[in-house]
């Protein structure tokens, strides 16, 4: 690392809706960033910010001082850093912003340890648009020693970072993550089930958010999705269906390991997976507002 000027070379492993911003961030911040994607054109438009894109994950990581793991789920993140292995250099920090679940991190943990990697657990909070304006909220846990080498990375990603923890293995920033989501589910499928009841019962939408504007049932979110079901925006997703039931399947089994039982994320995980059995995967997770319909109407 360049102490002088605080430059990093950064490796994003994982270029969908959130990597390919935060890689596109990282090299306006002025970082040497190289990128890897499992479906290599999805990082290939990245190339034109100065992103050099790799073949291979173990590509990505050589030499680099950080590596960012932005993938699917936690079995992803591990099954790519193995294939990274060969290029891994000891004494890098992993940076580990995958929404992994609570179950996961130990298995992530120890494989940094195996390959002298400094852990931080550092997922996000936010969807396509923060993540765009490099205005995502970092949540992180990992040593102190070591966070000015991460500090520029989550600067040029995120407008914040909220630290919850010394000890990645911990999961401290996976564990605020889950229930921070936790709540985005249980009101996103609750302003798609008030939308469809206002359909039902022939109750024009916009007299129900008339109503609570302004007080203190109203908020921002609710109107966001809202228009996004309204005015048929469901795409290009902020936050897609299919990785909002894989949160809120995270959130449901951390729930049940921990001895709570969470009806509502119970809820909201069928409603995105029968969403997404009918077609809207790809779509916003708003438009879980279709899974109270046996067909597919227009809002």
């Amino acid at each position: 690392m360049d102490v002088m000027t605080d430059k990093l070379t950064v490796s994003v492993l994982g270029t969908g809706i959130m990597g390919a911003a935060m890689a596109r961030n990282l090299a306006r911040a002025g970082h040497t960033v190289h990128a890897w994607n499992r479906t290599r054109a999805k990082a290939e438009p990245l190339a034109a910010e100065g992103v050099h894109i790799a073949d291979t994950p173990a590509q990505a990581v050589r030499d680099s001082d950080v590596v960012l793991t932005m993938l699917y789920d936690g079995p992803a993140a591990l099954d790519t850093m193995r294939l990274a292995a060969p290029g891994l250099r000891s004494g890098a920090a992993w940076v580990q912003s995958t929404t992994a679940g609570v179950e996961a991190i130990g298995d992530l943990a120890a494989f940094a340890r195996e390959h002298g990697l400094v852990f931080y657990d550092a997922p996000v909070l936010g969807t396509r648009q923060p993540a765009e304006a490099g205005q995502l909220t970092v949540l992180a846990a990992g040593p102190v020693e070591g966070r000015d080498t991460v500090t520029p990375v989550f600067d040029a990603i995120g407008a914040r970072t909220v630290w919850a923890g010394e000890d990645g293995a911990a999961g401290g920033g996976t564990r605020l993550k889950l229930v921070a989501n936790s709540w985005v589910l249980a009101v996103t499928a609750a302003a798609g089930e008030a939308l469809a009841l206002a359909k039902a019962l022939d109750v024009e939408p916009h007299g129900f958010l008339d109503l609570i504007a302004g007080g203190p049932l109203d908020m921002g979110y609710l109107h966001a999705k809202s228009g996004m079901i309204l005015e048929d925006r469901l795409t290009p997703p902020q936050f897609a269906v299919t990785t909002a039931a894989k949160d809120a399947r995270l959130i449901v089994e951390a729930g049940a390991g921990h001895g709570v039982r969470l009806d509502v994320a119970e809820a909201a995980a069928a409603r995105m997976r029968r969403a997404a059995a009918q077609g809207h995967g790809d779509e916003d997770m708003a438009a879980a507002y279709f899974a109270s319909f046996d067909d597919n109407p227009s809002a």
